[in-house]
């Protein structure tokens, strides 16, 4: 116990200094830690940003190419060995401006005047396709060595192609075979010819000029199933029209300027990817139409109307309606409800398949169409059958066609299933048209 002249401080006594009055301390109290003032601290060296500086990157990456010239194999070597030691992940757009136009390019695709530059660039190559081959195994190699040079890549090939009216002819011809020959090899994105529907690009030509120089490059390259799968798996296959100005923006316009210039596929292709549309619009439309409850002799008419506007042929039609047809029903999913809702629904829908089969191939057509859509709609496979009957009656489809059919017009779809189906409906049409032709005879 302490005494009355001692002090507990921590919890040991502690005597009072000259009975003055007492101090207590708490053990849990925060003591006040001393700061230091007029210190100073060295940045670690990880957490000093460094200044964009591309002079001297540009500097080295010139001299380098100077020494090695136009020795494409030497230049490439230079560039493997250089990206060890020198920063291309922060420098890439330097690098690539470097390598096309032979020093860093200022906005519009200008050269930026005060900074060194080479004469040895694809700018400056020879204006033949053997050499662009060339140049492109060089990008090839750098990109395949540094991986994180792809995206920078494909960023400096979109702003080269802003850039177009800022250079050369001559320079936008190498560009433009370069630019085919990567894409031939998969080397960019599709994705980057957006830049050519830049409008002020399109007002002037400069697209459409560019684009024959590159896709005879990809074509010659590869070929134009290559144009073709790229394109469609960027969105752009039915972008092409694009390249002209909106006054000029037709199939027609289109076809000839590409095959006066020796791209005859691509015009064809263009064109089939504009019928693909104009059908794919008009099958929405005669849905459409169906939904509203439109008369048949109308829906008739309008589909009339298309096929002479957009040349679509009888046999073209009759798929688009078949598809239509089958399209506007949710079906039921019981396989034993589904046929009679299938015979329910083509009954009522019979005369609009009759008006778009009044030829042989139409019909055919028509068979072929409805034996994959049994097929591929798993709850249709044992439909088939009175289907064609129902439309047989309907006078839709003729006993000729379904024997011709039958015999050799059948594709591979389910062909065992379908043919066994048929096999007593087709002969009992035989048989009649054997009666028939007996009770002929008999007459004459």
């Amino acid at each position: 116990v302490a005494g009355p002249h001692s002090s507990t401080v921590g919890g040991v006594n502690a005597p009072l200094k000259n009975g003055c009055q007492t101090v207590s301390f708490m053990s849990n109290q925060k003591i006040q830690k001393p700061t230091l003032t007029g210190q100073r601290f060295k940045t670690r060296k990880r957490d000093e940003k460094k200044v964009f500086d591309p002079t001297q990157f540009q500097e080295t990456i010139v001299q380098g190419l100077n020494q090695t010239g136009s020795d494409l194999d030497a230049v490439a070597k230079f560039l493997d060995a250089s990206g060890a030691k020198l920063d291309y992940r922060r420098y890439a757009e330097t690098l690539f401006d470097i390598l096309v136009a032979g020093g860093m390019l200022a906005p519009g695709g200008t050269l930026s005047d005060d900074l060194t530059r080479t004469e040895f660039c694809l700018f400056t190559a020879q204006e033949d396709l053997e050499t662009m081959q060339a140049y492109a195994q060089v990008f090839n190699k750098l990109i395949r060595r540094y991986k994180y040079l792809e995206k920078g890549f494909e960023e400096e090939i979109k702003k080269l192609l802003l850039f177009l009216k800022g250079f050369t002819e001559s320079e936008r011809n190498k560009l433009a075979m370069l630019t085919g020959i990567l894409l031939a090899n998969g080397n960019i994105s599709a994705s980057i010819l957006n830049s050519l529907y830049n409008e002020n690009l399109v007002k002037e030509g400069v697209s459409a000029a560019f684009a024959v120089k590159l896709f005879k490059s990809w074509i010659h390259e590869k070929d134009i199933n290559s144009v073709a799968g790229s394109l469609r798996k960027v969105g752009m296959d039915n972008r092409l029209l694009e390249l002209f100005p909106a006054n000029k923006r037709s199939c027609e316009h289109f076809s000839k300027y590409f095959t006066d210039a020796g791209l005859k596929e691509l015009s064809d292709f263009a064109r089939n990817q504009q019928a693909i549309g104009s059908r794919k619009e008009l099958q929405k439309e005669l849905q459409e139409q169906m939904e509203r409850g439109d008369a048949f002799k109308d829906i008739i008419a309008s589909a009339r109307e298309e096929m002479k506007k957009n040349n679509i042929s009888e046999q073209t039609m009759i798929g688009i309606v078949w598809t239509s047809v089958m399209s506007y029903v949710e079906w039921n999913k019981k396989e034993e409800l589904v046929t009679e809702q299938a015979i329910k629904h083509l009954k009522q829908y019979s005369p609009l398949l009759k008006a778009f089969t009044s030829q042989g191939a139409s019909e055919i057509l028509l068979l072929v169409k409805m034996q994959e859509y049994c097929y591929d709609n798993i709850h249709f496979m044992n439909s088939f059958q009175k289907i064609v009957v129902l439309l047989y009656k309907a006078d839709v489809l003729s006993e000729e066609a379904i024997l011709k059919w039958y015999t050799e017009a059948h594709v591979a779809k389910g062909r065992s299933v379908f043919l066994e189906q048929m096999k007593k409906f087709v002969e009992w049409l035989k048989n009649a048209e054997e009666e028939s032709e007996s009770e002929e005879e008999e007459a004459d």
